[in-house]
């Protein structure tokens, strides 16, 4: 399906049925007009000589002559036909030699001719015995099973056109609707064919193999001319386009006008020659623009184009192969046609990964080639029948069965990711969407990156309840599971305020080598509903945390609190009544921190400096305090216990071991990462031989909780210095933005 604005069914979803009705009625026309047509109540098969041999029948007059060979046909008024088995075929499209294919339409002609006068015919055999029958309409029952399933999927291809064109009317699905009912047409003639018989009727008198030939040529024309638009349309697009068709039109006025010589010759090689160049503009294609359509068509047209060459051998070699398998030559070509129109029947449905669909088109394809193979080994290697059965059924089947699931993933393509890492990418991002609710959107869009691996990954305004494809499978639209809680920017596709972005939309699934599917759509769908599931698990939790602090908080500051301030005014001397006041300042400070779900770092950073300075400022150490920061940023309460803790302890440790008059601390903020350096100038030491009791433990222990990392060394010319850093990029505000791969 091409991509663009897709018309609403409507009204247009009422033609289906007439449609539908149509082309059935044809069917049971053709249908009627072979049940109709007479015929002798007898099965005949090619035996080594080139002779029919009668295998069975209900007629009398025939019942003692099974096992014998027909010879000629004679009816009153009409002259002799002596008929060479090897030209009793109801299509001669798959006869290379000309004479040989004039010959048989002209013996077919000559048949239909015998069988239609009213008088019984008299059947002469090899072994000169004769036989008197009376030829009567063979009737529907005769028709065949294969009759039906060939004109079913006639039907089914005659719908999918219909759809496709009822969908959407443009030049490129016209292209798909002219190949789809060449091929139709084709699955309807090869219907005729395959009804068993002698006495079919040259419907089309004697222009059959030239019209299947132009059909086939005229379906490589659309092929190359809907290769050339889509999916990137190629500079020589208009002139190969004009070739292709005039080469198509030339050939089917001089094949049905002219009687061409060669023509099925000049049929195989342009259509070979059309398959080679639509896999290499498919390749250069892709070159230009790695869209999946074009990887996907180009391994159906190798697959397509292969199993052409090989029925051409088959048919080219039939002359070097005994008469009684010659009959199987006539099934190469029918098998290889249903392989075609089955690929045709699925490239609309590409993305919907039929199951059925790709299955009947494995097995087609597997049969066109054990067919094939079977032929080969007796024309080249002179095997028996049994032998060469045998052989191309086992290299069939090993075939079939080593590489069904390559030809499958190549044909659609494979999700790579397994469930094992899927989970781990879930659970990571939905930490991150928690501890990062501004970038949920970012981090998303990082998760269905990392899922299907698109070449473009980006946000775009809009709304979806559930995930959907476009252009045929080259792109998914997923929804957000968790919305960003403000927009920071505005959109980069308008201008002025914009609402926040609410799709994630993917290009191109594995770096361009697949589409998208239906599998991919439920397994994002499942990813988002799993996502919801996992934030709203942790806010639940996060919201109990946060109100078992504010509790603590309370219940600090009424009871606590209270017991400090009735303290602090029943202090015996000044001495300890600053110093409760200190303590009821601390306390004050932790509460509020407790109570609070955020903290601005620049407000974080004034109350450490403040608390940091009332500590030192008994002991006589001065303080020098240094804070910059390149954009203001939110701490969430993890992260301003652990720094309030850190820096505290870390002061603890200069007053109580270094005994230093003077300590500075520089505070910086680049980038989202948080730099601490904290120097004194006390007794230092060798930080390398320090024990490592609660106080350093905790520090290295809450630094590593925050994903950071701490350094001491000793100061020049005394002291020590202390280095942490902690990355605060969780807490950074941006913008919606986008992954090109």
């Amino acid at each position: 399906m091409t991509p663009g604005r897709v018309h609403p069914m409507g009204w247009r979803r009422l033609l289906l049925l007439p449609i539908a009705l149509l082309a059935s009625l044809c069917v049971v026309m053709l249908a009627r007009t072979l049940a109709q047509t007479p015929d002798l109540d007898a099965r005949w098969r090619l035996d080594g000589s080139g002779h029919l041999q009668l295998v069975a029948t209900d007629l009398p007059a025939l019942h003692p002559s099974l096992g014998q060979s027909l010879e000629v046909v004679v009816a009153p008024g009409i002259a002799p036909l002596y008929v060479d088995g090897r030209r009793a075929v109801n299509s001669t499209r798959w006869l290379a030699n000309d004479v040989e294919r004039q010959a048989a339409a002209r013996q077919q002609r000559q048949m239909a001719r015998v069988l239609v006068s009213d008088a019984p015919v008299l059947l002469g055999f090899t072994d000169r015995t004769s036989a008197q029958v009376a030829p009567h309409p063979r009737g529907y029952a005769a028709l065949g099973i294969t009759f039906w399933l060939l004109c079913g999927m006639a039907l089914a291809l005659e719908l999918v056109v219909a759809v496709v064109m009822l969908v959407r009317q443009d030049l490129r699905n016209l292209l798909y609707a002219i190949m789809a009912q060449c091929q139709a047409v084709q699955l309807l003639l090869a219907a005729v064919d395959a009804v068993p018989g002698l006495g079919n009727v040259s419907l089309l008198g004697g222009h059959e193999a030239a019209l299947r030939m132009s059909l086939d040529v005229v379906t490589g024309a659309a092929l190359l001319n809907a290769t050339l638009l889509y999916p990137t349309p190629l500079p020589p697009r208009r002139a190969l386009a004009a070739l292709a068709w005039i080469t198509a039109i030339v050939f089917s006025a001089a094949a049905l006008a002219f009687d061409l010589p060669q023509a099925w010759w000049w049929c195989e090689a342009l259509s070979l020659s059309t398959g080679l160049l639509v896999i290499g503009l498919l390749g250069w294609s892709y070159r230009l623009t790695p869209h999946p359509y074009a990887t996907v068509v180009r391994r159906l047209s190798i697959v397509a184009t292969g199993s052409l060459a090989l029925v051409t051998i088959v048919v080219a070699l039939n002359d070097r192969m005994p008469g009684e398998v010659q009959s199987l030559v006539t099934a190469v070509p029918v098998i290889w046609t249903v392989f075609f129109a089955s690929l045709l029947l699925m490239s609309p449905f590409l993305a919907r990964s039929q199951h059925m669909m790709r299955e009947f088109a494995m097995l087609a394809g597997v049969s066109t080639l054990a067919t094939s193979v079977d032929l080969l080994f007796v024309a080249v290697f002179s095997f028996n029948q049994f032998a060469s059965i045998t052989t191309s059924l086992f290299v069939a089947l090993g075939v079939y069965a080593a590489s069904r699931q390559w030809l499958l993933d190549q044909m659609i393509g494979a999700r790579a990711v397994t469930t094992e890492r899927l989970f781990e990418h879930l659970l990571r991002i939905a930490r991150k969407v928690e501890e990062q609710p501004g970038r949920a959107a970012d981090w998303q869009l990082e998760l269905f990156h990392a899922v299907f691996q698109p070449l473009v990954a980006r946000h775009e305004p809009g709304f979806t309840h559930t995930t959907r494809w476009y252009e045929g499978g080259a792109g998914l639209l997923v929804p957000l599971a968790v919305e960003s809680p403000v927009a920071n920017s505005p959109s980069q596709f308008d201008d002025g305020d914009q609402p926040e972005p609410r799709l994630i939309v993917l290009r191109f699934a594995e770096r361009g080598k697949r589409l998208f599917t239906a599998e991919d759509a439920r397994l994002a769908d499942r990813i988002v509903e799993q996502l919801r599931r996992a934030v709203a698990h942790d806010r639940a939790i996060e919201q109990g945390r946060s109100e078992e602090r504010g509790r603590i908080a309370q219940d600090l500051h009424d009871d606590i609190g209270a017991r400090l301030l009735t303290l602090m005014y029943k202090a015996p001397n000044p001495e300890m009544e600053d110093y409760v006041r200190h303590t009821l300042q601390d306390l004050k400070t932790l509460t509020r921190g407790l109570a609070a779900t955020t903290h601005l770092l620049s407000h974080a950073a004034g109350e450490w400096k403040a608390d940091i300075a009332q500590r030192l400022a008994p002991t006589g150490c001065t303080l020098e305090w240094s804070f910059t920061q390149d954009m203001e940023i939110q701490l969430n309460v993890v992260q301003w216990s652990g720094l309030t803790r850190i820096l505290r302890e870390l002061v603890s440790n200069i007053i109580a071991h270094a005994h230093a008059t003077h300590a500075s601390i520089q505070a910086e903020l680049v980038d989202g990462q948080l730099k601490l350096t904290v120097t004194d100038n006390g007794v230092g030491g060798t930080p390398k031989d320090w024990s490592t009791g609660l106080g350093l433990g905790g520090i290295r222990k809450r630094v590593r909780m925050l994903g950071g990392t701490i350094v001491w060394q000793q100061n020049t010319p005394a002291g020590v210095r202390c280095d942490v850093s902690v990355s605060l990029v969780s807490s950074m505000p941006t913008s919606p933005g986008a992954i090109a791969g």
